[in-house]
């Protein structure tokens, strides 16, 4: 398996190849970014026979920048990737991204069930969060490595964990019913919370779980006898501030498959593996060394590439 140094050099050596040739090759041929990436997202494909769509977004490498979270401009580039795949073959998702916008992301799952039904699996090369693995839930199932990860689907508003502002506004609500003389105490902190921010948060919280619990019920564990059960205790887990912690917290295939997450070992398959992680160094290399902050691409080189404006 080409290792990150390995595509680098791959990368380069295409560059210098380009750079030799004529101008009109150059621009037929394209950048070596690109061309060492449709490569093997074209090997993927004729190795799985399934469609490939990558989403991946460059957080990691463009950190703080907007633009880099779940939107519906997504949808866009979706379509585009879609289009004219032949949909008998599934889709196979690969993820990588911070998560974003709850309706964006419902929206977006719907449409991928449109396109191609339930037979839709998730593929995480490293890191797939929040609103992120909300979208590998709707999927048949989620093929991680031994270093992949999901998030916790807590949502935010505005950066502010909805979990932790109900828990707070309980808490405050306790402590002054049972000591009037603390809402001096308290009232500086729940003064910033706005009118309908508490009922904001209890909506976002429901909308998450009711959207969650349906996907996993309608998809991966459709053919389950008790699978309303086993999707209330994974939704559960993956709502779990007390356990979690930290909304940034890193779910492993250990705990995800303990908690009844259909999942499957990318290391399973040595050919798959080589290949995933392959794409995966491609697309880490490109959004390291161009201003590109976000790519939805298909096996055949269609790509919508969102550039830090």
């Amino acid at each position: 398996m080409p290792n990150w140094n390995d595509v680098f050099q791959e990368i380069q050596d295409t560059q210098n190849n380009l750079k030799n040739q004529s101008q009109v090759l150059q621009q037929l041929s394209g950048n070596a970014l690109f061309t060492v990436r449709a490569k093997y997202l074209q090997q993927l494909y004729t190795y799985t026979q399934r469609n490939v769509i990558a989403y991946y977004s460059g957080y990691l490498s463009k950190p703080g920048v907007s633009g880099s979270e779940i939107t519906d401009e997504d949808k866009n580039g979706f379509m585009m990737a879609i289009h004219k795949l032949d949909r008998s073959k599934g889709l196979d998702l690969i993820l990588h991204t911070p998560g974003g916008g709850i309706a964006a992301t419902e929206s977006i799952s719907h449409y991928l069930h449109q396109m191609f039904g339930n037979d839709i699996r998730a593929v995480v090369p490293q890191i797939c969060m929040s609103a992120g693995t909300m979208l590998a839930c709707s999927c048949k199932s989620i093929v991680l490595a031994k270093h992949s990860n999901l998030g916790p689907t807590d949502p935010h508003i505005s950066n502010i964990p909805t979990l932790g502002v109900i828990e707070e506004f309980k808490r405050a609500a306790k402590e002054i019913q049972k000591d009037p003389y603390k809402i001096a105490i308290w009232e500086p902190i729940l003064r910033q919370y706005r009118p309908t921010f508490i009922g904001q948060c209890e909506d976002a919280i429901k909308w998450t779980e009711e959207f969650v619990e349906s996907e996993l019920i309608n998809n991966m564990l459709s053919d389950e006898d008790d699978k309303e059960i086993k999707a209330k205790d994974i939704v559960k887990m993956l709502m779990d501030k007390k356990n979690n912690k930290s909304h940034g917290r890193h779910l492993h295939l250990d705990k995800l498959r303990k908690a009844g997450l259909k999942t499957e070992e990318l290391e399973a398959d040595s050919n798959l593996q080589d290949l995933v992680l392959t794409v995966h160094h491609c697309y880490m290399h490109a959004l390291m060394n161009t201003p590109a902050l976000k790519i939805i691409e298909n096996h055949n080189g269609v790509a919508l590439i969102k550039n830090i404006n």
